[in-house]
């Protein structure tokens, strides 16, 4: 098991899970966060962190393209360890629906 980062991230981008983390397995895309599935170690600090709900556990049904698309974003994507603010408009974004198809970025984050 690991933890991936799901949709309700995007444009929300919070980041207490990045300050908890004890590995720095996230990192940094234009629009929101990913988890590296290979360096988590599954201690699940991050989940209840996260004010978007937007980190899950992979073993909930449906996450596969959540797991390869937080795993394949990590190999590009800059590693990051510090907390950052939020955007301005992050509780406009928090719980749209549909986000992923219209927001989506695969630009990188400046990360630390």
């Amino acid at each position: 098991m690991t933890y991936v980062v799901t949709d309700n991230c995007i444009k929300c981008k919070y980041m207490d899970c990045v300050e908890v983390c004890p590995v720095d397995c996230f990192y940094e895309g234009e629009n929101m966060l990913v988890i590296q599935p290979d360096e988590c170690i599954d201690c699940g600090v991050c989940e209840p962190e996260c004010p978007a709900e937007a980190i899950k556990p992979d073993t909930e049904p449906g996450l596969e393209s959540w797991l390869k698309l937080n795993a394949d974003m990590a190999k590009s994507w800059p590693n990051i360890t510090q907390k950052k603010a939020a955007p301005a408009d992050a509780k406009e974004w928090d719980g749209k629906p549909g986000k992923f198809e219209a927001h989506f970025s695969a630009n990188p984050g400046s990360g630390d």
